[in-house]
């Protein structure tokens, strides 16, 4: 594989706006390595997400799904020859770019009774559109391709976890907390046990929802935990919440606003009207229920797979209220860190992994990781929009 400069392009379900990682590859002596050049976030308005929230309700128009599919396409080319130009960076030194999209609807397991329906899910944002804004060759929509080998199409993260992260002597897990929260668990690199990977329930999505409803939009995030840190936990709703159904599903498994999103949010936050909870008791519990779903799910495998270390990305890791309630859920001998302690930048993690699977897709390498997606085999994940 020769080496080239990519930019990973990602939008999450937090809708906070365009991560763009640059990162340089190459390939030597049987390994990837890389080197994160710049990276930067490109906001998205308040318009731009009360439309995007809009676009995942099932009845929206399909007109504006197609619209904004063009529109994305067009915000994503302009965002990332803004952010080079900033940097400093030529876009004539850009190889390839490499971009995720933003997922309006994620449907893995659906009713194959009914006769056309299929597991699907989709991304928007043209990669046509890019090349022809950039110049510049695309890859993207990959999730699609693991789902057309039965896999459900996430998490994708966990196979960069693999092919980076793994340590010859101890077990770590890599977290994800974005506005789902999923993780990797990697035993040590001579272990006979396996690789397992998925989406452990909900990251910032409810605690975000729950902080525009109080502020009426004003704010779409708890600004290091703080509303949190002032409220008091409701433990028995919070085992009533747990008592989802998704939480005990088997795995590999994968979820998304269909599940926690709106709806969610609007029954959560009335039934903590109900139980007489102020708003900050609200937004501490649904703090906790990420944090204990996420603890629930590592310690499930502390002992089987020697994990000495938890690994922590994602814009979770910002949340101190969220981080601290983790922590005294874990047992002390399991260290918490970021990203950053192993070279990338926390919040340019996902980025950087899309970077990395484009990379290995135009190369025609595999790029998914079964063991976390369920798909009867690994394939080459994205599709190609040439440039000029």
């Amino acid at each position: 594989m020769k080496s080239m400069r990519v930019c990973g392009l990602m939008s999450g379900t937090s809708l906070d706006g365009l991560d763009i990682a640059v990162v340089d590859f190459s390939y030597e002596e049987g390994k990837v390595r890389h080197e994160l050049i710049h990276f930067k976030t490109m906001p998205f308005d308040d318009g731009l997400r009360e439309e995007l929230h809009k676009l995942m309700d099932p009845a929206a128009p399909l007109q504006f799904v197609s619209s904004m599919n063009m529109y994305l396409g067009e915000r994503y080319a302009d965002s990332l020859k803004e952010a080079l130009q900033e940097a400093g960076i030529g876009l004539e030194t850009v190889d390839l770019i490499s971009s995720h999209g933003q997922t309006i609807w994620h449907e893995p397991a659906v009713d194959l009774d009914r006769a056309f329906a299929r597991p699907n899910t989709m991304q928007i944002g043209d990669i046509a559109v890019i090349a022809e804004r950039t110049g510049k060759k695309v890859i993207g929509d990959f999730r699609t391709r693991d789902m057309a080998a039965g896999g459900q199409g996430a998490p994708l993260v966990p196979y960069a976890d693999h092919v980076l992260f793994q340590s010859e002597t101890a077990g770590r897990i890599l977290l994800n907390i974005g506005g789902i929260a999923n993780m990797t668990v990697l035993p040590p690199s001579g272990s006979e046990q396996p690789i397992i990977a998925y989406d452990t329930g909900p990251g910032n999505m409810v605690i975000d929802a729950s902080v525009a409803k109080l502020t009426d939009g004003q704010r779409s995030f708890d600004q290091d935990g703080e509303l949190a840190k002032d409220g008091t936990v409701d433990d028995e709703w919070l085992e009533s919440l747990m008592g989802h159904d998704y939480f005990a599903a088997p795995t590999p498994k994968s979820t998304g606003r269909e599940l926690f999103g709106t709806t969610y949010v609007d029954a959560f936050w009335a039934e903590g009207d109900e139980r007489g909870r102020s708003a900050a008791d609200k937004i501490a519990t649904a703090t906790m229920l990420t944090a204990k779903t996420i603890a629930t799910e590592i310690e499930r495998y502390i002992q089987s797979h020697e994990v000495k270390e938890v690994i922590a990305s994602g814009g979770g890791v910002h949340n101190r209220t969220l981080m601290e309630f983790l922590q005294k859920l874990l047992p002390e001998k399991i260290r918490i860190v970021t990203t950053g302690h192993i070279g990338i930048d926390a919040d340019a993690k996902e980025a950087f992994v899309f970077a990395l699977l484009g990379y290995l897709g135009i190369h025609q390498k595999p790029n998914s990781l079964p063991a976390a997606t369920g798909a009867e085999r690994a394939t080459i994940m994205g599709k190609i929009a040439y440039g000029l």
